[in-house]
């Protein structure tokens, strides 16, 4: 049995701030959430992914960089040769040339954008502050690659350990429309943001794109209490994958993503 993985990443993960894996399974027909792994750093992240298959994980950060910015550059045109470049620079060298990209564009088109992110409503990946979602690939990106796992449409390997990219803030918008469900600032964790979330598995239990989540009374509890909202994201990154799996059981190969993927930008699955 294929089981599934949500992972709602940082990087620069600690005690305070995990990387959150949600795994789970089919089990009657319902998604069931096996179990919540917190890794408190990317060694621990890294030793994760080696869990034995078949998996498919849906991984909340961005594989790949917009192409007009790696052309702008003149960085290598093929993804994985794009990764490994990029993963060979620090961080204070990708800001730099990053920022240096942007102050010589016009106000209002500062930031390069892949294919996906307009529909899906995600960050540039390019940006890194607020969110750095740039540090997030720099980090988790090439582990994931030095584990082997398979990226379809992107880098071939163990077909076993599938990674697709997910986001769950576009799923939870398909859910509760623009409603804020999270934060990681005490001060605005609100009644208003838990009564979001509770919407949110009220939405997921009653079923989205044919996938019905299971939750037992406690796990339901653990992630309405998550007010930073880690442990939901994960989950909602597993239901992605969840999705993505099914496409993949009705026979699509690409597990859902578009024929037209830019095979270096990558595609946010169900998006």
């Amino acid at each position: 049995m294929t089981r599934l993985l949500g992972c709602d990443f940082s990087s620069s993960p600690s005690n305070r701030k995990s990387i959150v894996m949600a795994w789970g399974t089919w089990r009657d027909q319902r998604v069931v959430i096996e179990s919540l792994q917190a890794c408190t750093s990317l060694a621990a992240f890294a030793q994760a992914l080696q869990t034995p298959g078949p998996w498919v994980g849906g991984f909340d950060l961005p594989f790949g960089l917009p192409r007009e910015l790696v052309t702008t550059l003149g960085w290598p045109d093929q993804w994985r040769n794009c990764i490994e470049y990029f993963a060979s620079l620090g961080r204070p060298q990708i800001r730099e040339t990053f920022k240096a990209f942007c102050d010589a564009r016009e106000k209002g088109h500062k930031f390069a954008h892949r294919a996906t992110d307009i529909p899906a409503g995600s960050s540039p990946s390019m940006k890194w502050v607020n969110p750095p979602v740039a540090y997030m690939l720099h980090a988790g990106v090439p582990l994931m690659l030095q584990a082997g796992l398979d990226f379809p449409g992107l880098c071939a390997g163990d077909k076993a350990r599938v990674a697709l990219e997910a986001y769950p803030g576009w799923l939870a918008r398909q859910l509760i429309g623009s409603r804020s469900y999270k934060s990681d600032d005490k001060a605005k964790q609100t009644p208003e943001r838990l009564i979001a979330r509770k919407d949110i598995l009220h939405a997921l239990v009653g079923g989205h794109q044919g996938v019905r989540l299971y939750l037992r009374p406690a796990q339901h509890d653990d992630l309405v209490q998550d007010a930073s909202g880690d442990k939901l994201d994960a989950v909602l990154c597993m239901v992605q994958a969840a999705v993505a799996q099914q496409c993949y059981v009705r026979g699509d190969q690409r597990y859902g993503l578009p024929d037209a993927m830019d095979p270096l930008e990558g595609w946010i699955i169900g998006v």
